[in-house]
């Protein structure tokens, strides 16, 4: 079973790192009504110690146009003074549907083939009948939807076991779509560690792909799917639903849990592929979820890759942040339009959610048949109009 068509699309606005940040202190510090001086000095000296900095994040992209001004009562969302929280989740869900109706609108409006089933990811987001649901019944298709919802940021994973068991049953394409708006889901009135680290980090993406049997053009195999939920780790990652938005936490000891875990897990995924351990650590990219840059690097560290098997996850999370479900995906297509990564080569990506759940797949980069033009070795993706 194969990837391939993969398709990101980049949200309508696009802000960089140290004008967010900013951006957020100033939304803590009028959310925290009559906030004094320490309070402001205290959190902006918090807030640049725990956030990811701008040589690790350049750019985030986000539906909305709140991130782009500081007019607080024109904001979509984040009205802070009459709202500390933001509006509530009636509202950010408003804008859920409106962006993701327009980036299934956006990936199918030539699309001249319907796919046998449709998966729609994401965990930012819900409504019923979905994108996927409403874009089916305007095409009149016959195409079967799917839903792989709240998950968090190892969706794509789930969503590849999904999809492999309705080829098993003798459909021949599915594709899986990822709309992930994190902005939507920001609480300035929440001033905790956990809570600046999240919102220094997350942001919106989108990706639309393909799981069929064969391919005459350029394509990841799929040789091993693997989960695993690391024991007493229920505590350390959170993703729950509030008035307000949705809410995650994350444990200062998640790195660490991971770190002590992978290697086992690895073990185990390799063998599923029917892969040395040794060849897949040795020669293998990798694709790891970008959580954070502590995760990436002490993956890396425990592992003893070079940069150049790590490079494209790092690459991912400065050009976008980390876009829940979407990010793994993005990482796939980079390597998959790299020249430079040959034919043959394994590609071993991870991702991590609350669990604490490891999931993960092996895949071979499988090149160009003969006859058929390579393709463009990078993809920033295509603005939503």
């Amino acid at each position: 079973m194969i990837l391939d068509n993969f398709h990101s699309l980049r949200p309508p606005h696009e802000t960089n790192q140290e004008e967010t940040l900013e951006w957020f202190i100033e939304a803590h510090c009028r959310a925290e009504k009559g906030a004094s001086d320490e309070f402001k000095t205290a959190l902006k000296e918090k807030f640049w110690h725990v956030g990811c900095k701008p040589d690790r994040i350049a750019k985030r992209g986000h539906v909305l146009a709140d991130y782009l001004h500081r007019d607080w009562n024109q904001m979509e969302i984040y009205r802070v003074e009459d709202a500390p929280t933001g509006l509530d989740l009636t509202a950010r869900m408003e804008h859920y549907q409106k962006h993701a109706d327009q980036a299934f609108e956006t990936y199918y409006q030539d699309e001249k083939t319907e796919p046998d089933d449709l998966i729609h990811v994401s965990c930012t987001g819900y409504a019923s009948p979905s994108a996927a649901q409403k874009l089916v019944s305007l095409k009149q298709w016959g195409t079967t939807v799917t839903h792989a919802y709240h998950m968090g940021c190892y969706a794509a994973f789930p969503g590849l076991r999904i999809a492999q068991g309705f080829l098993a049953a003798g459909k021949n394409r599915v594709d899986l779509v990822h709309t992930e708006l994190c902005s939507l889901h920001s609480n300035p009135a929440i001033h905790r560690t956990d809570q600046l680290v999240s919102q220094s980090l997350f942001a919106d993406g989108y990706m639309k792909y393909s799981l069929k049997k064969a391919s005459d053009g350029p394509h990841l195999k799929l040789l091993a799917l693997h989960e695993e939920v690391i024991p007493e780790s229920r505590k350390s990652m959170t993703w729950n639903v509030h008035s307000w938005g949705f809410e995650m936490t994350l444990g200062k000891e998640i790195p660490v849990l991971i770190a002590r875990s992978i290697q086992g897990y690895l073990e185990r995924l390799a063998k599923k592929g029917k892969k040395d351990f040794n060849e897949a650590v040795g020669r293998g990219f990798f694709a790891i979820h970008p959580g954070g840059p502590k995760i990436l690097t002490h993956i890396q560290n425990v592992l003893g890759l070079s940069d150049r098997q790590m490079g494209y996850s790092f690459e991912v999370l400065r050009q976008f942040g980390n876009m829940s479900s979407a990010t793994v995906p993005h990482i796939w297509e980079k390597i998959l339009k790299d020249p430079e990564v040959k034919g043959g080569s394994l590609l071993v990506s991870m991702a991590f959610g609350p669990g604490l759940t490891v999931s993960g797949s092996l895949m071979e980069k499988i090149d160009v048949a003969d006859g058929h033009p390579p393709l463009p070795s990078t993809s920033s993706g295509d603005p939503i109009r």
